[in-house]
């Protein structure tokens, strides 16, 4: 299968339609948007709660790794579902693949169960 430079014009077309879109929804939101400053509204506010100390203590790591695995396990996830909907053309190489597949699967996660990953202290 050859391909051409040409064939690549509405994917670069679509990528600067838009990186443009994003750019100049920026540009105009910073000059048309309201630039009053008082005491109150400047300061820092997050969820209703007013901030109290240092905005640079560090997370704990358990935070990031409950991150990484739910990002992990949910796009293990995400490749059940072409699997599911091509199961019939598949057949029984198909349903023998996800089965390992899935067996790794339930190896990870008992892996992170047994290393208290999930676990808050």
């Amino acid at each position: 299968m050859q391909t051409n430079q040409i064939d690549y014009i509405p994917i670069a077309m679509q990528l600067l339609l838009a990186v443009g879109f994003v750019v100049t929804t920026i540009i105009i939101s910073g000059f048309l948007g309201p630039k009053r400053h008082s005491k109150n509204k400047d300061k820092t506010f997050e969820c209703g709660i007013e901030s109290v100390g240092n905005a640079r203590i560090p997370f704990s790591v358990k935070y990031f790794l409950v991150a990484i695995l739910f990002v992990l396990f949910d796009v293990e996830v995400i490749f059940m579902y072409p699997w599911a909907v091509n199961f019939r053309e598949m057949g029984l190489e198909g349903l023998f693949k996800m089965g390992i597949f899935m067996t790794l699967l339930v190896i990870g996660f008992y892996y992170v169960i047994k290393k208290k990953g999930l676990e808050w202290e």
